[in-house]
């Protein structure tokens, strides 16, 4: 896109999320642990994107069921999911895929995957009064202070570990204001071809108009893995966080830390869930109009799968990550016995013909990228999937060899930032 063309659509995406974001006057939950509140039942849309495959964009289960193909779980009661082979892209299985909802905290992804690559992580940032204006209420928070100063390593842990709103302002405060923010991460989701997302906050608490779809979700865990400082976020079970300087009897000053753990309970465990054989993150989400959102990443056998689920009827204790789990557990069943009913795209100008990938479903002009182009990945410092598996079953082997989940733990790979 010619710079020129690109600082208009800036400007005019700036100027959209300034004006929704003074709209922002309904009290969200910004996930918690407490159950999604109920809303009325709901259908999705008759017609839908059809990026990535014309089966995507149909209503209901997709899947090509034969001999040898075990049957979806009868138990999955989302709105919206999606099981797709990370590297290759191959849409194992979906329902709803490009239902647009509200997306929760899992927006977060997309966020991380904009601006996680505009900063050191050992630069360091003293808050502002004005860095933490504007955050809902009832957001998730990590804790940062006004007038103290964070790393930016810090903050990104917050962000992942603790989903924090806060965080998540900060950074975007660095980045030159929420407004660019949105702006940045809606022009990033174009890149990616996740046309069915709206940025209006860039933390996902929840705005009028602000919408995204499974689909989408996992093309950003997806873009986001490609990333070493993203992997090793997404993640780490717990960390220390840096609490408020206070002076001690002596007159000292001291700054003590507390500690934070990750709130994907497939990465840590639950009293009702266990921690998933394989999970490598990467986000969760739940606020009052979204509901629960989860998308996951997990390895067995040399095999790396994402999953996302969007928004669970049953109102069960931590029920997105039980139909997550056993959409994973199908789709390994699956994997390399049942036909794709799609794929997931590449970004925008990726070459992908010499890639190995989806037995390509994908309807001419619905997004796919599978015909060479001119501009390289690498020119453009863009990725499309290769090279995830490698990455995640790296730093499985790793968590298997140690024999158990280490405390901020680090994965061997290539980093794509």
């Amino acid at each position: 896109m010619p710079a020129s063309k690109k600082t208009i659509t800036r400007s005019l995406l700036v100027t959209s999320a300034t004006m929704l974001t003074l709209s922002l006057t309904a009290p969200a939950h910004a996930d918690g642990d407490a159950l999604p509140t109920a809303s009325p039942s709901a259908t999705p849309p008759a017609t839908m994107s059809r990026v990535g495959g014309s089966r995507l964009g149909l209503p209901g289960n997709q899947v090509n069921l034969a001999d040898g193909v075990p049957v979806l779980p009868k138990d999955v009661s989302a709105r919206s999911w999606i099981i797709a082979d990370a590297e290759s892209g191959d849409v194992l299985a979906a329902h709803n895929a490009h239902w647009r909802l509200p997306p929760a905290s899992t927006l977060k992804m997309l966020f991380a995957d904009t601006v996680l690559p505009k900063f050191p992580k050992t630069t360091a940032h003293k808050v502002a009064a004005s860095d933490l204006a504007g955050i809902g209420a009832g957001s998730s928070l990590v804790g940062i202070k006004e007038n103290e100063t964070y790393s930016v390593h810090d903050l990104w842990l917050g962000v992942f570990l603790r989903s924090g709103n806060d965080a998540v302002h900060v950074l975007s405060a660095m980045n030159g204001g929420v407004a660019g923010t949105v702006a940045d991460m809606q022009q990033h989701a174009e890149d990616l071809q996740a046309l069915d997302t709206h940025v209006v906050s860039p933390d996902g608490y929840d705005a009028p108009g602000q919408v995204s779809s499974a689909y989408d979700l996992t093309l950003f865990a997806r873009s986001g893995l490609q990333k070493k400082d993203f992997r090793e976020y997404c993640s780490t079970v717990r960390a220390k966080f840096p609490g408020a300087t206070a002076e001690n009897a002596k007159g000292r000053t001291t700054r003590e830390s507390f500690e934070i753990q990750n709130t994907n309970r497939l990465l840590t465990g639950d009293s009702d869930v266990g921690t998933y054989q394989g999970i490598a993150g990467v986000k969760n989400g739940n606020t009052t109009n979204a509901g629960a959102t989860f998308t996951g990443v997990a390895e067995r056998g040399g095999k790396v799968l994402l999953v996302t689920v969007m928004k669970p009827e049953k109102e069960e204790h931590n029920e997105v990550y039980k139909e997550a789990a056993r959409l994973l557990d199908w789709g390994f069943e699956a994997a390399g016995k049942v036909e794709p009913v799609g794929e997931l795209v590449p970004p925008q100008g990726v070459d992908t013909s010499a890639q190995p990938g989806a037995k390509s479903s994908a309807t001419p002009g619905s997004g796919s990228s599978r015909k060479p182009v001119a501009a390289s990945a690498a020119a453009k410092g863009r990725t499309s999937g290769v090279g995830v598996a490698l990455a995640v079953i790296g730093g499985v082997l790793v968590l298997l060899a140690a024999g158990v989940y280490l405390v901020n733990r680090r994965w061997p790979g290539r980093s794509r930032s």
